[in-house]
């Protein structure tokens, strides 16, 4: 039900007005490349600016009709609102314009629908989508508000209206349930990897700022990466051994975006706990773009929402190859590492990144020689596993001596004597 979209482009008039008070206006370009990543084709553009909203249409009725002539001229089917619609005011409109009305949180929900590939991406959209949905069910139900009275018409059943909320109460709680589970097995997994001393490295960053491609980068893996907002939707994890430093897992995470709503916060919980458990946060930023300190307040913004805002912070200025610039570390006044310059799609910097996240993580080594006889071929085999052993000469009895450098935990729990 939910997960079945036009297959054509819509001809979409595209609304944004400047309100009065407002820290800042919403994005344009970012605004029709949001309705491009959902399918639209932006078609007219209407702007402005206002004291206040209204409260019947959001706009005034000079507005509604710039609105309304605009839609005629170029035979819009659909008119999208960069802000917030109450569903009064989306009812208003559309009877009004005679067309169908959409607002900025459904326009992300309808990316997060087309985007989602796991079992757990997909409930978490449709939880976001129920919710959303919830105070807008009388918009299809309209003819059946109210039972109709009169002689032999008179009942105790429900409307249409109440069999449907019922309905979607029902569907929340169960997806509710079902991603409680999800979170339990996450939490189970996040236990067992404090156990094992494995540090988590959560990249997250604002939407195309390129976070996919460097993980790819890093993990040598294949996750889904394209130039457009919200490409990856799903989490994934993925284990990479750092030379000197051992094991890491790096998680890819969705794009952050400003307001975002906070119903995808709410039903994506399950998922951004990773990050809100990491060890070490990597700030993936398009240093190429003009707002990049906005992007950030931004991302900023979102983390304080999930409790992370507090964790150890590294910021990458992806994207490098745009400026032509040359890679490098920059560090606050007690010389710690704060961000690195890096290209993820040239690769260029990635050895200064390491550099930055071993210093940052502060790993305790073990790097000593040690002499293995022959009977310890199993910790010698460990060590070969780990990528610890720097370097082995043997014997003439028959043991060996190993140059091993390792986290001095990964050591105590293969050598606890």
């Amino acid at each position: 039900m939910f997960f079945e979209r036009h297959q054509g482009g819509e001809r979409a008039v595209l609304v944004q007005l400047h309100l009065a008070g407002a820290t800042r206006d919403l994005s344009l370009i970012e605004f029709e490349e949001l309705v491009a990543s959902a399918g639209g084709v932006p078609v007219a553009t209407v702007t402005g600016s206002r004291h206040a909203p209204s409260a019947r249409s959001f706009v005034g009725q000079g507005k509604l009709e710039e609105i309304a002539a605009a839609c005629q001229t170029h035979e819009a089917e659909l008119v999208i609102f960069n802000h917030p619609l109450s569903p009064s005011q989306e009812r208003n409109l559309e009877r009004a314009l005679c067309c169908r009305v959409l607002a900025r949180t459904g326009l992300i929900l309808d990316i997060f629908a087309q985007r989602a590939r796991t079992h757990e991406g997909k409930l978490q959209v449709e939880l976001a989508q129920l919710s959303h949905m919830s105070t807008r069910l009388i918009r299809g139900w309209t003819h059946l508000e109210r039972q109709k009275g009169g002689i032999g018409l008179r009942g105790p059943g429900e409307t249409q209206l109440e069999t449907d909320r019922r309905l979607l109460r029902a569907r929340i709680k169960s997806i509710e349930s079902r991603l409680e589970r999800v979170r339990n097995q996450r939490e189970q997994s996040r236990r067992a990897r404090r156990r094992a001393e494995l540090p988590v490295l959560s990249l997250v960053g604002y939407t195309n700022a390129g976070k996919s491609t460097l993980f790819n980068r890093l993990t040598r893996s294949e996750v889904y990466a394209a130039d457009k907002l919200f490409a990856t939707l799903d989490p994934t994890l993925a284990r990479v051994d750092i030379e000197h430093l051992g094991p890491v897992l790096f998680a890819d995470t969705v794009g952050f975006i400003s307001d975002l709503p906070t119903t995808l916060v709410e039903a994506f919980k399950a998922t951004l706990e990773e990050t809100a458990n990491a060890s070490l946060l990597l700030h993936v930023v398009d240093v190429s773009a003009v707002n990049r300190e906005e992007l950030m307040a931004d991302v900023e913004s979102v983390l304080g929402d999930i409790q992370a805002d507090g964790l150890p912070q590294l910021v990458i200025f992806n994207k490098l190859d745009l400026l032509e610039q040359t890679p490098r570390i920059l560090r606050n006044a007690e010389g710690e590492a704060v961000a690195v310059y890096v290209s993820a799609v040239t690769g260029d910097g990635l050895d200064l990144l390491f550099d930055a996240i071993r210093e940052r993580l502060s790993v305790a080594l073990f790097d000593e020689e040690i002499r293995l006889e022959p009977a310890s071929a199993r910790l010698r085999a460990a060590l070969y596993d780990l990528g610890a052993v720097c370097g082995e000469t043997w014997e003439p009895d028959g043991s060996s001596l190993l140059r091993v450098r390792l986290p001095l935990a990964d050591w105590r729990r293969l050598n606890p004597e």
